[in-house]
């Protein structure tokens, strides 16, 4: 049975690290005092050391322990026996390159697939798609393959911002972006906002948070869904 939050980012704007999740990662891990971290993604190249104590001092504070992955002689084996799993933000080109370099990808996702309680925060939500095709970074590394986890049957696109009719910026918009993805491929994707999440139990996948979340569609119209929506039928 999965058990995964899809969470758009780890930090809300005035506020600390993965704070306005606490309450719910409580709950979500109330079985598992220890939890595998994956910092492969590292955010602005933090080293894994480093971004492993940043995510630690976060779980200090509903009592649990978080192991970086990258301390493992045996990440497959580390992976298999996890009690929980947590896999933050950063590049996620990085991050799926080194899953596939440390040939995690397939464990990973049955692992997650097999009830292991999975939590993703940006590139670590963009990799529980079908590809990470959808994501915002730079391609600053190129991964074996951009096919990904495929835990949820369609894509995500953390942080996804509304069009800002003020702005001067003369580039592409995020809707842009995705209907350009669309032109090429046929999976639909979920825009998460700051401070949603998509909380998946077995076949179940619901919104979470305060705000809408827009559905993009190939050959549809995009629409926006409330919170508390279904989105299993989304395939």
């Amino acid at each position: 049975m999965k058990n995964i939050i899809i969470a758009s980012t780890s930090t809300l704007h005035g506020s600390e690290y993965l704070e306005y999740l606490l309450d719910e990662l409580e709950t979500f891990f109330k079985d598992a005092n220890e939890i595998i971290f994956i910092p492969y993604a590292r955010p602005s190249g933090i080293s894994h050391e480093n971004y492993t104590k940043k995510a630690a001092e976060a779980f200090t504070k509903i009592n649990k322990q978080l192991i970086g992955l990258h301390t493992f002689k045996n990440p497959i084996a580390a992976i298999e026996n996890a009690k929980a799993i947590f896999v933050g933000g950063g590049n996620t080109f990085v991050l799926l390159y080194q899953l596939y370099k440390n040939n995690l990808v397939s464990i990973l996702s049955k692992t997650i697939k097999k009830g292991t309680p999975y939590l993703g925060t940006s590139a670590g939500s963009n990799i529980c798609g079908l590809t990470i095709k959808t994501t915002n970074d730079m391609p600053i590394v190129y991964p074996p393959s951009f096919n990904a986890l495929g835990v949820v049957p369609f894509n995500i696109n953390p942080h996804y911002l509304d069009p800002d009719s003020n702005s001067k910026h003369m580039g592409e918009t995020r809707e842009t972006r995705i209907n350009e993805f669309h032109h090429y491929n046929t999976p639909p994707v979920v825009g998460l906002r700051e401070g949603s999440w998509l909380h998946v139990q077995n076949n179940s996948i619901v919104l979470k948070g305060h705000l809408k979340a827009r559905i993009f569609e190939h050959n549809k119209t995009p629409y926006e869904v409330a919170p508390l929506t279904e989105l299993n039928a989304l395939k």
